[in-house]
């Protein structure tokens, strides 16, 4: 839920965020991610939790559910993510499917451990771990095939967690929590979050004297996080938000750490355009720890004033799969599929694909 308010999250700032206008994004995950399972209905049972963690928005799909978990309240915690797992567990069933970001995965770690196959739905603002799908619908399609035994193999794959709490200091403290077994097919999975290494310092700050050099005068660009964006602001001589997005006109600060609301007044103001990275290993532009760069904002911007910047060990690390977004809207991400152009160095780029 934090996201797109600029919260890194809503661990101990819940009502923070929802003071700050966030709201759930789980259950429209898991519309997109069930609905490819409709067709097979009547050929499995589905188990799930009471009201808001899956009863609810599973019946009004049209899913028939055996509900084994009431939660506590209609604000649900951490806690009543793992005794719902751990009762669906102990019903013996063939997979576990749970929707939220690295945190939810810890949960279900602590729920589960290695004892079933298990497969996250992307819906957090920190998705590191490889235990998600790399879109909702990829997830729906994953399950599809294992539940039709179109899919045997298994694998485990690390639940890798940071605190929200360092993160919103710009501080990255990440631990290996354990190991979750997965369904696996690569084309369906995404990888996980990698470094970038001190070699590719050289290249980042090559990137940035191109960039730099091309910055107009009464634009606003909006710079979102990463490692090859942060080179930029070092070259521009700005101090910067290593994980949010700030904004700068005439090569000066104008506001750091801005939310998606905050965006939405800044780019109707005047021109505007985005820097962005992918994510190391991954690969996404767009939908992992940057959702104040909201389908709205994408919307105003259009594709023409996204400026991607990313090193060739980075593009290589990719292993020839494509940019990836997901920013929870498909026409949104439809006008960002096919080819965009990334500046790897000064006066160098490449046409590489997004999907």
């Amino acid at each position: 839920m934090g996201g797109s308010v600029g919260l890194k999250g809503t661990d101990n700032v819940l009502a923070e965020a929802v003071k700050r206008g966030a709201f759930p994004q789980a259950s429209a995950k898991v519309v997109r991610a069930f609905d490819c399972l409709l067709p097979l209905k009547n050929s499995f049972t589905l188990i799930t939790s009471e009201d808001t963690m899956g009863e609810e928005i599973l019946n009004k799909m049209g899913f028939e559910c055996e509900a084994v978990y009431k939660p506590g309240s209609q604000n649900t915690t951490a806690d009543d993510t793992i005794k719902a797992a751990k009762i669906i567990a102990e019903k013996n069933v063939d997979i576990l499917a749970f929707a939220g970001g690295d945190g939810t995965a810890r949960n279900i770690y602590d729920a589960v451990g290695e004892s079933i196959p298990v497969l996250g739905i992307p819906a957090g603002v920190k998705i590191h771990s490889p235990v998600y799908a790399r879109t909702p619908e990829k997830a729906g399609e994953l399950i599809s095939l294992f539940l039709r035994d179109k899919i045997n193999k298994t694998q485990e794959a690390e639940v890798i967690d940071i605190s929200e709490e360092d993160y919103r200091r710009d501080i990255i403290n990440t631990r290996l929590y354990g190991y979750l077994k997965i369904p696996y097919e690569r084309r369906f999975m995404q990888g996980g979050k990698a470094p970038s290494p001190q070699s590719e310092k050289s290249q980042q700050m090559s990137i940035a004297g191109d960039i730099g050099e091309n910055m107009e005068d009464g634009t606003y660009y909006l710079i979102g996080p990463g490692s090859t964006p942060r080179t930029l602001m070092e070259f521009l001589g700005i101090e910067n938000t290593l994980l949010g997005v700030d904004v700068v006109l005439n090569k000066q600060i104008v506001a750091k750490d801005v939310s998606e609301t905050e965006i939405l007044k800044y780019i109707t103001e005047k021109p505007a355009k985005l820097i962005i990275t992918p994510t190391g290993g991954q690969g996404y532009l767009l939908g992992r720890g940057n959702q104040q760069i909201s389908p709205k904002v994408i919307n105003i911007l259009g594709k023409k004033n996204i400026i991607v910047a990313a090193t060739n060990d980075k593009l290589a690390g990719l292993h020839g799969e494509p940019l990836l977004v997901d920013t929870g809207n498909q026409v949104t991400d439809g006008i960002l599929k096919g080819y965009i152009r990334v500046i790897t160095g000064y006066h160098d780029s490449v046409m590489y694909r997004v999907e």
